[in-house]
């Protein structure tokens, strides 16, 4: 049984405006992606990756084109409404964990369910739920500067997921951390993924980590290409 189309990209377009010039990020995007899919997107350093995550998370807007995400057009959205919908509907995963330096790793994760509304002992229910998860059960009251690297991106991974998104947005998740730490956080998206049924979009320079995703996509020129595992070279 086909699996329910949940993203939809139409005639994507990203241009800046650089003195008297355009610089084109990329043109003419489309694609689609389906729920339960692991999505990787790959590319050079300035190919536009993290630009086209913004866009998909209600972050930034497109220079033309369309976003769906069933059935909300992203481009009409208020700012309030955008908002309330990366709320909603969008966990997110940076390079760099932004952790906020004066809460404790419990209150971190539940910060997303404190700007909801949810009183503070269900939020830090919830919280206390996820960072058990992601293995960091006993470090819920260390702050960030308290955690590894490691430890931080995955209290950011929990933040993202606390609110039982539809879609994970990772940008470069491992892109900080050595490369044994960065094995375990990726197998632990993959894991979580699996195990909680995601839609999830991740862009990475990790070649060998694309390949483990269900799908790739290589973000080459300001087009899109559709790419196989076989395909990528990991040497």
């Amino acid at each position: 049984m086909d699996r329910e189309e949940i993203l939809r990209v139409e005639a994507l377009s990203k241009v800046y405006r650089s003195g008297t010039t355009d610089l084109v990020l990329f043109d003419n995007l489309s694609f689609q992606v389906r729920e339960g899919e692991m999505l990787a997107i790959v590319g050079q350093s300035g190919s536009g990756k993290s630009s086209l995550l913004h866009i998909l998370g209600a972050l930034d807007t497109a220079s033309s084109g369309e976003v769906f995400f069933a059935d909300t057009r992203l481009a009409t959205l208020s700012e309030e409404a955008a908002a309330e919908f990366r709320n909603r509907q969008i966990g997110y995963v940076w390079q760099f964990h932004y952790l906020l330096p004066e809460f404790t790793a419990l209150e971190n994760v539940a910060m997303p369910l404190y700007l909801r509304g949810v009183s503070r002992s269900k939020a830090e229910a919830t919280a206390s739920k996820w960072l058990d998860e992601v293995g960091l059960a006993d470090r819920g009251h260390h702050r960030s500067g308290e955690l590894s690297g490691g430890e931080q991106q995955r209290v950011s991974l929990a933040r993202a997921l606390v609110t039982a998104p539809r879609m994970l947005l990772a940008d470069e998740p491992t892109g900080d951390l050595d490369n044994r730490t960065a094995e375990s956080v990726f197998d632990l998206i993959s894991r979580l993924h699996a195990s909680y049924r995601l839609t999830s979009i991740i862009v990475t320079h990790n070649l060998a980590f694309a390949r483990r995703c269900s799908r790739i996509l290589s973000l080459e020129s300001g087009v899109v290409k559709e790419k196989t595992p076989e395909s990528l070279s990991t040497s």
